[in-house]
Order: C-alpha cells, then sequence, then structure tokens
C-alpha cells in the first residue's frame, strides 16, 4: 500500500485500521477523499514555488561523441513511440557535446519548447514578419518557445556536454534543416547562387561537405 506523508505523519498505513473500524463517523470513501484533497492542495503549493521540477532519478548519462558535433535528437515521435499518434504531442532528448550545435531549422507543423536540464545552450528563432531575431543564454531549468514553423537553432554555451528536452505540438513534427536544404542535394550552384546572392565557388564547396552535387 502506498505511504504519503502529510505534516511527518504516515497516514497510507493507517488506512485499513481506519476503514475496518465500526465506531468511526466517517466512511473509508469519506477519508480517501479528505486524503485526495489535501494532497491536491499540497501539489498545488510546490508547483507554485518551482517553474520547473524534473526527477533527479532520470538518466541523463550522455554519450561520447566529437568535440564539434551533437547527437542532436533521440526522439520519441509516433515512429518510435506509437503510443503518442493522434495525441498532437511527442517529445525528444538533444545532446550537444562542447561546441556543438543544433543548425538552423524549421519543423513545419509544430510548435516546441526546449527545457535545458544540464549544461548551457543558446537558443533563439528568427520571426517571420520582421525577420527579428531572438536569442537567450539558458542555463539548466530554464525554457524557451518556438513557435511553429519559424527558422531556430541551438548552440551548446558550456564547456560540457548540454542536454535539454524538447516537447512538440505533433506526434509527427517534421524537420528541414536550412543548410541540407541549400547544399545537400541536386539543386544546381547557379540557383544557389541567384537566390542566396552567394558566390559559386562558396556554394561549390558547402556541396561538397555537406554532399550536394551540381
Amino acid at each position: 500500500m502506498m505511504v504519503v506523508r502529510i505534516r511527518g505523519k504516515k497516514v497510507g498505513s493507517r488506512l485499513r485500521r481506519y476503514c475496518g473500524n465500526p465506531h468511526l463517523g466517517f466512511s473509508c470513501k469519506l477519508l480517501i477523499l479528505k486524503l485526495h484533497k489535501v494532497l491536491q492542495v499540497t501539489l498545488a503549493r510546490v508547483l507554485q514555488k518551482s517553474r520547473f521540477m524534473i526527477s533527479s532519478s532520470l538518466d541523463f548519462s550522455v554519450q561520447e561523441t566529437p568535440a564539434t558535433s551533437s547527437k542532436l535528437q533521440t526522439p520519441a515521435f509516433d515512429a518510435q513511440f506509437p503510443g503518442v499518434n493522434g495525441l498532437g504531442l511527442s517529445m525528444a532528448r538533444l545532446d550537444l557535446a562542447p561546441s556543438g550545435v543544433g543548425p538552423m531549422h524549421t519543423h513545419p507543423g509544430t510548435s516546441e519548447i526546449l527545457v535545458v536540464v544540464q549544461g548551457s545552450i543558446t537558443a533563439g528563432f528568427i520571426s517571420s514578419s520582421d525577420n527579428k531575431v531572438y536569442t537567450a543564454k539558458l542555463k539548466k531549468g530554464e525554457v524557451m518557445i518556438f513557435p511553429q514553423g519559424l527558422l531556430h537553432f541551438q548552440i551548446n554555451a558550456a564547456g560540457v556536454n548540454s542536454i535539454a528536452l524538447v516537447t512538440f505540438s505533433s506526434s509527427n513534427p517534421g524537420l528541414q534543416i536550412l543548410d541540407f536544404a541549400l547544399f545537400a542535394n541536386d539543386l544546381p550552384t547557379d540557383l544557389v547562387s541567384k537566390t542566396t546572392f552567394l558566390d559559386p565557388g562558396l556554394i561549390k564547396k558547402l556541396k561538397g561537405v555537406l554532399g550536394g552535387t551540381n
């Protein structure tokens, strides 16, 4: 039987004795309802004092990665976690090694909330109305929201592995990385140059790095 403590006293262990006593002036059901109400009030007070809570028992060990790269995401989307299918939500874990980067990207069909649970991350997004840039250096326990479809990024801002938990408003967020969209496919160099005003030589160099052709 679950034991809970209210003001330092064990109440769960006495529940069977109370329920089996015919001389008490209240029913077992009423006792449980009163206990549930006290727990609700206690939880509400705790949440009012803390903007973010996370269990210290969760395992946030980090995979070894090169200094300039990251594992980026360990997703829990509908493909990996079918239980979220149709619920309009999903999660992912973001691992950034020292100097690691989550490059400029977008999720076309979802908004995103990022919570730092280890280290420090500089994150930001670009407004679609006036191209205004919003950035913040987030410490452990701090949160940033990325509105649906906007270009955004994350950079490790600490000298240690940094980790964040990310929640999406879709079970299948989708992903488009800006650098890959321009330089990791067969989009002709002259078209990239005309639409971005970049030098063709630089474009070919970037295509060579990212695996693009033409």
